[in-house]
């Protein structure tokens, strides 16, 4: 139902040019729309501990910006009939607050070539999507998040790709998802862009050149996968993926939540993926990560494994793209080539001892048995903290705080790094 005029005029202003709807089949597609409106105020400092003022390092010293994001979705309803038909929306507004040439490159707003920041910059896209029984189809827009792929939403505002993509339920336990991507459109930008391979410690090449060299792009990545729920406590996955010209990849995924007594679980979630070159590039690798947590009441306990094997690092699309790996964590990714990395987790929830809202999470990964120049064996570590906030009444009611602190060190050319992120964000339900 439509909650007051301003979101009625919303709804129409995005969706109602977009489809040519008989008047009688329009009550389903505007009664099911739903719309919001996120305010999200994103502060981001990242300050390299290392040396970077030498002419074999020159690069600034910090990253550090502040910005103001508003998030618009709106998700239309179904025509109805056999096949229904609707349309979503995203309209995306980034503003900055306070930046400086020296200091950009955060991933909360753009650089320009002069390296400064816009004084704001925006973007809207729309999807066209139809339903038949339990299956949907959307074209255009897509925010996907599946083991093949996932865009990443860290930042002000998140990264979008464009394609088609089919997700069925047409049996019962079984999701089928399939999809088609020919661009991707980063957080910080309002282009959308031809796809590379990430690189970053990876050793991986094109044509026998770096990829950021080898002007080798792809303008397609199709994957085909699925999840079947085996029974009420265990589900199993399996996906394909393509990015055309660099690479092929194979995933599998086993969670297991084994309920112990009222209150305690075990859960297990095991990730296996095999990655080989398309033909241009030396990508052979296999990823195998098992993360195991124990939860009782509001605490929960996890012990994470990852271990890279191969002639290269893991493969995943580049820029704004999270990899399916169970030590992807705030700033690495612990996927270099042949390493091998463990990670300490603890989460607690203080609804449980009264505060509702307030939550922690601290871990620790260390990785090491990668090659680094310089270094007769890699070794880098991560520790993270993230403490939330979100006001359960009064005049902040769903008003959300979270800070989020990162520090990373390695032995060999990456960089050492203390982070900051104070996120503050508040979603207003327009529909």
């Amino acid at each position: 139902m439509l909650k007051n005029p301003i979101a009625r005029g919303v709804a129409l202003a995005t969706l109602g040019a977009t489809l040519a709807i008989p008047t009688m089949a329009q009550a389903a597609f505007i009664e099911d729309t739903k719309a919001s409106l996120e305010l999200r105020n994103f502060y981001y400092n990242r300050d390299y501990r290392q040396d970077r003022t030498s002419a074999t390092n020159p690069a600034q010293s910090k990253q550090d910006e502040w910005a103001q994001g508003f998030l618009l979705r709106v998700e239309s309803g179904y025509t109805e009939g056999t096949v229904g038909f609707g349309v979503d929306a995203l309209g995306l507004l980034g503003v900055k607050l306070d930046s400086s040439p020296d200091r950009t490159g955060t991933g909360l707003l753009p650089a320009g070539d002069s390296g400064r920041a816009p004084d704001d910059y925006s973007q809207l896209g729309l999807t066209a999507k139809a339903k038949a029984s339990k299956s949907i189809l959307k074209v255009g827009t897509l925010q996907l998040k599946n083991p093949a792929i996932a865009t990443s939403d860290s930042r002000l505002l998140p990264s979008a790709m464009r394609g088609a993509q089919l997700v069925s339920n047409e049996i019962d336990g079984l999701t089928l998802d399939l999809g088609y991507v020919d661009q991707i459109n980063n957080r910080a930008s309002t282009n959308y862009e031809d796809m590379i391979v990430n690189t970053a410690g990876k050793g991986i090449t094109v044509n026998g050149a770096s990829v950021a060299n080898s002007g080798v792009q792809s303008d397609e990545f199709v994957y085909l996968g699925g999840t079947y729920k085996v029974t009420k406590d265990l589900s199993a996955s399996y996906y394909y993926s393509n990015l055309e010209d660099f690479y092929k990849q194979h995933a599998l995924n086993l969670v297991h939540v084994l309920p112990i007594a009222e209150g305690q679980s075990l859960k297990t979630d095991l990730r296996y993926a095999r990655s080989k070159d398309d033909g241009n590039t030396n990508v052979d690798n296999k990823a195998f990560g098992a993360m195991v947590t124990y939860s009782l009441s509001g605490h929960s306990f996890g012990l994470g494994y990852q271990k890279m094997s191969g002639d290269t690092g893991f493969a995943y699309v580049g820029g704004n793209i999270d990899p399916y790996l169970v030590n992807f964590v705030q700033i690495g990714d612990f996927a270099q080539t042949d390493e091998k990395s463990w990670q300490a987790r603890y989460d607690f929830n203080f609804a449980s001892v009264g505060i509702p809202g307030l939550t922690f999470m601290t871990r620790y990964i260390t990785g090491d048995n990668f090659e680094r120049a310089g270094v007769s064996e890699g070794k880098e570590w991560e520790r993270d903290t993230d403490i939330g906030y979100t006001f359960q009444d009064g005049a902040l009611k769903n008003l959300n705080v979270k800070l989020r602190n990162a520090t990373f060190r390695s032995n060999g050319a990456g960089n050492d790094i203390d982070e900051n992120r104070l996120i503050v964000s508040y979603t207003i339900p327009l529909m």
